[in-house]
């Protein structure tokens, strides 16, 4: 027995939890794992993930998305333009907090990693139903938005 009673739905949650921890670990090592072709690590990855889904957006604006201290991002952008796949660009709305964004060598990286992540994907959830995946989605998704209060930039 797992210690929770399976009539109260805080201690099921609670077992969410556990799981997605453990399950983005693991997700970051597979990544890194298989991104030297690339040479990114998980923190770059995010950062060039998030400019090609939203397009140029600033450091804050990253942290905030991704629930992660600015401080963290500005390293992973750093690193990124280091090497060529973004870079910062004056900021028409804010003076002090430039743009980032993606350049064709780093459009080019990311698409090559999310395309063999998807095949990764492929392979361990075949057995999983679009609803299945769907009520994934909608119950991680609600559980995000409880939590949107949360700062990431606090110790």
């Amino acid at each position: 027995m797992n210690g929770t009673d399976p009539a109260r739905p805080t201690d099921r949650l609670t077992e969410v939890f556990d799981l997605v921890g453990p399950l983005y670990r693991r997700a970051q090592r597979k990544v890194e794992q298989d991104a030297p072709i690339e040479g990114l690590s998980v923190g770059v990855r995010a950062v060039l993930h998030l400019l090609r889904e939203h397009g140029p957006m600033t450091v804050p604006g990253m942290g905030r998305e991704q629930a992660l201290s600015r401080q963290f991002v500005q390293r992973m952008a750093n690193d990124a333009a280091a090497r060529g796949l973004v870079v910062f660009a004056p900021n028409p709305a804010h003076r002090k907090s430039s743009l980032v964004r993606l350049t064709e060598e780093g459009r080019a990286a990311i698409d090559a990693v999310l395309a063999r992540e998807r095949e990764v994907l492929g392979r361990v959830g075949g057995d999983l139903s679009d609803a299945d995946i769907a009520a994934c989605l909608r119950v991680l998704s609600r559980l995000l938005r409880l939590l949107d209060e949360v700062d990431p930039d606090v110790d």
